[in-house]
């Protein structure tokens, strides 16, 4: 349904107005305006407040008769207050019926320091519990609802909390329609008396009043099957907040169906992080052959070096081909045949290059160490491995890695593998266990959200004048309650065509005149020709 702004002389308007009004049987909006605004809740806030406790009476944290002991903080509170002195302690039952009834915020005050240790801290749980309850617009700062920086809600999220109250704890609800109780140190009376006794089937709940908020109720009404609960932010003053509050609780009831499945609201829904142990393993494929191992079957493995060629002596290399000779089976090749016209192999991806030692030359043993060579990019396949030369397997995994094959005694020349070593493939391998992380389930902290400091955002007072500048008059009125009730029932009625215009009295000499403004011609022009139709005086006005 499309927001309307509530007819109210601009010039005396104290603070933004917003209204919203519910079935309470199923939770679905019947009428909203503003809904989502945030302005300063004043002290509806204690409604949340109550909730805490009525929360922790059930979860046995607390008991009626527990004591809580009164800070200076709290006794320093501001009116309304119940006169609590420092060093003072009371029973929990007498703060829950001054804060009630009496909205004392003292006593308020005194709930949150018992129930979480300070008023910060019981604000942030307020706040997480508002967000359990699905007010996502709603942040508190404080127990009593007194004007504070990023202290907020909407006129929706109070009447979620209203709804709550009524579902959730039933057994306490009715204190909120007493017209007086006994709050241990003195007997108080209701703020909300008047609406009780002149409103037929009120039951509840809260008012709230600050000069930056204005005046402010959420009220729940019984007729019948139907329960409707509504809330009213912005008023002007005492009797125009309750008069707006009757005219809505009465458009409610006549729009809720009489009969409809009731639907309770679902528990609080907290959100919870659970840390789950993750393990990192290197496994390798079952089906995955071993890579094969090329060695000397009877040479002692060599020690690996980083990054250097082997010197090899010609004595050492007609040893070891003299003991590979006399192991290796017999060959089927012809004498005097030769390797000249065999296929070079393709080096594996990783593997070092090979380089080409003349075993004849006289200074092998003091032969300097190689240039860098370019990338493998930059060299043809005959330069790398010349012509006729027998190629030399490349190592297949770490545990060949430093090995360095070589030819037969006697051939012209010998090929030395030189591999770089493989450290950073060995590291994962090398490395020790990760540590195991808790499987403790962690609730979500009930501190603010880091992000509750940008929501806290400046409250303003929307103007109508801007924007689109034509709109509808539906006539003068002798006053302005009944200019205001048509435009209350009208915006009922178009909704659909009056879209998001603003309505407004405007006080004139001739009377009272009832319009409807901020919308373009084509609006204007298409709720005027519905009303024509209803037969209700309308002509647009324009700029």
């Amino acid at each position: 349904m499309a927001l309307f702004v509530w007819a109210l002389p601009v010039a005396v308007t104290a603070a933004p107005f917003a209204a919203f009004v519910m079935d309470a049987r199923t939770g679905k909006q019947i009428y909203a305006q503003n809904a989502d605004t945030r302005l300063h809740p004043a002290s509806l806030t204690k409604m949340m407040t109550l909730y805490m406790a009525f929360n922790a009476i059930e979860r046995g944290q607390v008991r009626l008769d527990s004591k809580f002991l009164v800070s200076s903080h709290a006794a320093s509170q501001p009116p309304s207050r119940l006169g609590l002195k420092p060093g003072q302690k009371i029973e929990l039952r007498y703060l829950i019926r001054a804060a009630a009834v009496k909205s004392a915020n003292d006593a308020a005050t005194v709930i949150g320091e018992g129930l979480a240790g300070s008023e910060p801290k019981f604000a942030a749980q307020m706040t997480q519990m508002a967000r359990a309850l699905g007010m996502q617009n709603t942040q508190f700062r404080n127990a009593n609802g007194l004007t504070t920086p990023g202290h907020y809600s909407t006129a929706r999220d109070m009447t979620t909390l209203g709804r709550r109250l009524f579902y959730d704890f039933p057994q306490y609800y009715s204190i909120f329609s007493r017209r007086s109780a006994d709050a241990g140190v003195a007997k108080v009376s209701s703020t909300n008396r008047r609406f009780l006794d002149g409103y037929e089937g009120a039951d509840g709940i809260k008012t709230g009043y600050t000069r930056a908020a204005g005046f402010n109720l959420t009220a729940s009404a019984k007729r019948g099957s139907k329960r409707i609960v509504a809330t009213v932010l912005g008023g002007q003053s005492t009797a125009h907040r309750n008069a707006v509050m009757a005219q809505l609780l009465d458009a409610g009831f006549g729009k809720a169906p009489t009969r409809v499945r009731e639907v309770k609201p679902e528990p609080p829904q907290f959100v919870a992080q659970k840390k789950v142990r993750r393990t990192v393993q290197v496994a390798r494929s079952a089906t995955a052959a071993p890579a094969p191992i090329v060695q000397l079957s009877s040479s002692d493995r060599p020690v690996a070096r980083a990054s250097t060629v082997a010197v090899v002596t010609p004595a050492a290399i007609s040893a070891a081909v003299s003991k590979a000779q006399a192991s290796a089976p017999a060959s089927t090749a012809s004498p005097g045949s030769t390797l000249d016209a065999s296929a070079r192999p393709i080096r594996k991806p990783g593997t070092g290059r090979v380089a080409r030692v003349d075993v004849t030359a006289p200074a092998l043993e003091s032969a300097p160490r190689p240039e860098a060579r370019p990338e493998e990019g930059d060299r043809s396949d005959a330069e790398l491995a010349p012509a006729g030369a027998r190629p030399v397997p490349a190592p297949r995994d770490d545990k060949s890695a430093g090995l360095e094959p070589t030819e037969p005694a006697g051939s012209p020349s010998l090929f030395v593998a030189s591999v770089e070593p493989q450290a950073e493939s060995m590291t994962l391998l090398a490395s020790a266990a990760p540590p195991q992380r808790s499987e403790t389930i962690i609730l979500t902290s009930l501190k603010p959200e880091e992000g509750d400091e940008r929501l806290a955002t400046e409250i303003v007072t929307r103007d109508g004048s801007t924007g689109r500048n034509w709109g509808v008059s539906l006539g003068l009125y002798r006053s302005q309650r009944e200019a205001e009730q048509l435009l209350l029932r009208t915006a009922l009625q178009e909704s659909g065509s009056l879209d998001s215009a603003l309505s407004r009295v405007a006080t004139t000499r001739r009377g009272y005149e009832a319009n409807f403004v901020g919308m373009s011609r084509e609006t204007a022009e298409l709720t005027c020709n519905r009303l024509a139709v209803r037969q209700q005086s309308c002509k647009v006005i324009g700029p």
